[in-house]
């Protein structure tokens, strides 16, 4: 028997997780900001009442609008973390908290390891990063496990944005010198319940984890995958010209190089692990046929 709580249930990594088969004897119980403010000790200690591991899939990740609302972004990606950690020490339960590819500056040429320094970019990095010290300092039992380019069926993210200016225009321009693995949100929750059933067997292997994709690709890569798998059921396809970072300046700065090594997570917790373009083709056929744009 396990309880698993979820933060951030509306979300697309908690909506996920939500969705997954569990083991028998098994449930997870997902809560909205709504429903539980994470920001709240009251409502914290609400949330960890019963439960056996708690998953923070609770973030600010509006990249660009955190510059402007950094005490908003602070608030939930830097201190309610370490709230959630400490309710979970005082409940003598382990915590696994999602973090992200942004507490890198990007400037590595090759993909990260969890030991590198850390050089956030901007607010969203920053306030992540903060977030992870957190829960070091309130709970030896958590991991925290780092992401990049998270994308699902539901909710706003980059494939579902694509799909609908590929049916409005006739040529779209793309960032193509900044590299990542884009990761389905489906695949993060089926990793994290590999990485919970062995935190719930006794296993200690706690610290911090990558967990992305296999493979590495561009912005503009993406996009072309995107439109490739998709031409089939739209009909048309836009053309997608590959334009550099400078040409398609935003409030925040992104790292030109979100490649993560995931060689620790696999030899500690094995989570199934597929290529960005499997997982694609999978979340494609879900939004196209559920009409989700």
């Amino acid at each position: 028997m396990a309880r698993i709580v979820v933060t951030g249930a509306n979300g697309q990594l908690g909506t996920e997780l939500l969705r997954l088969p569990l083991p028998a004897g098994w449930t997870i119980q997902g809560f909205s900001r709504a429903e539980a403010d994470i920001r709240d000790p009251a409502a914290i200690q609400r949330l960890v009442a019963g439960a056996d591991l708690l998953v923070n899939a609770a973030a600010y990740t509006a990249v660009d609008k955190a510059e402007e609302e950094a005490d908003i972004a602070y608030q939930i990606n830097a201190e309610a973390p370490g709230l959630l950690a400490a309710a979970c020490r005082e409940a003598g339960i382990p915590m696994i908290h999602v973090s992200t590819d942004y507490v890198f500056d990007g400037s590595k040429a090759d993909a990260y390891v969890e030991s590198d320094p850390v050089a956030p970019l901007g607010v969203y990095g920053a306030s992540k990063e903060l977030g992870e010290r957190a829960v070091r300092k309130e709970l030896e039992r958590h991991v925290i496990l780092r992401t990049s380019w998270v994308y699902a069926a539901h909710g706003r993210n980059f494939v579902k944005t694509m799909l609908r200016l590929g049916t409005e225009r006739e040529a779209l321009r793309v960032v193509a010198d900044q590299h990542g693995a884009p990761t389905a949100a489906g695949d993060i929750a089926a990793a994290i319940l590999a990485i919970s059933r062995k935190l719930l067997a006794g296993s200690t292997a706690y610290g911090t984890y990558h967990y992305t994709a296999e493979d590495v690709t561009s912005w503009h890569g993406f996009a072309e995958a995107i439109f490739d798998l998709a031409q089939p059921a739209l009909g048309k396809r836009p053309t997608v010209e590959a334009i550099p970072t400078s040409a398609y300046p935003t409030p925040a700065q992104r790292p030109a190089n979100s490649a993560l090594d995931c060689s620790k997570v696999m030899a500690a917790f094995a989570p199934p692990r597929r290529n960005w373009r499997t997982a694609l083709q999978e979340v494609l056929r879900e939004i196209l046929a559920s009409s989700r744009l």
